[in-house]
């Protein structure tokens, strides 16, 4: 018996405007990339400069010096953006990950180096991808006064006791929630002026938890993606 291909429609109102139909499956996959990245960079950047209602043309760039701690599929993008807006990225990754470092100086990276190290100059802000809360009391030693701290990950484990000190100065500390609509309609378009480039790395969906280790152990830069 032949076999019949299901195809599905998405309700108009669940995509975003821009894409095309792409039979280019590695386009395709670089395109996904950058809409799953809309959840966590733009919502980061909205709070960095603390004006989550303004348009992203209309972003100021209040914060010219910025730490990404974690530099995986995120943060790859969000230099991109960051430097277009001229500012200074400064790239914290695991103490003996030599390899994202690099890969994040070649993106333009005014500095790279492990999280338990200290930047260069004071940071005007920093914000996390990396699920771990410890980075969360370095971070706040890292910004200087009146930074501002965001936590972007989904989740992330316990944030350490710390003293008030790294925190007094009208230090702030937030979280990323979610995402809108305008976003990503705002983001689609600045992607593809500046234009963004992805780094990828496909697996097949059986080889789903392969990706989780290799992610978990660092044997790649940039994202995964999953094929079907």
């Amino acid at each position: 018996m032949a076999q019949r291909s299901k195809v599905y429609i998405p309700a108009s109102a669940w995509v975003y405007p821009g894409w095309e139909v792409v039979a280019d499956t590695v386009t395709t996959v670089h395109e996904t990339r950058k809409t799953c990245a809309i959840g966590r960079v733009i919502p980061a950047i909205r709070l960095m400069v603390g004006l989550q209602s303004t348009p992203w043309p209309m972003l100021p760039t209040v914060f010219h010096s910025i730490g990404l701690y974690g530099f995986g599929a995120a943060a790859h993008i969000l230099i991109q953006v960051a430097r277009y807006r001229n500012q200074e990225i400064y790239a914290f990754t695991r103490d003996e990950d030599t390899e994202a470092q690099s890969f994040a100086r070649e993106l333009g990276a005014i500095w790279a180096g492990g999280s338990s190290e200290s930047a260069p100059v004071a940071l005007d802000g920093a914000i996390i991808f990396a699920p771990a809360g410890e980075l969360v009391p370095q971070a706040l030693r890292a910004v200087r006064k009146g930074g501002r701290v965001v936590c972007a990950g989904i989740h992330m484990s316990d944030i350490p006791s710390f003293p008030y000190d790294i925190l007094w100065g009208e230090r702030e500390i937030c979280s990323v929630a979610n995402l809108t609509r305008r976003d990503g309609e705002e983001f689609l378009p600045l992607a593809a002026q500046i234009p963004v480039q992805t780094t990828v790395h496909p697996y097949p969906l059986e080889q789903a938890n392969q990706a989780l280790d290799d992610l978990r152990d660092g044997l790649f830069n940039g994202a995964a993606v999953l094929l079907p």
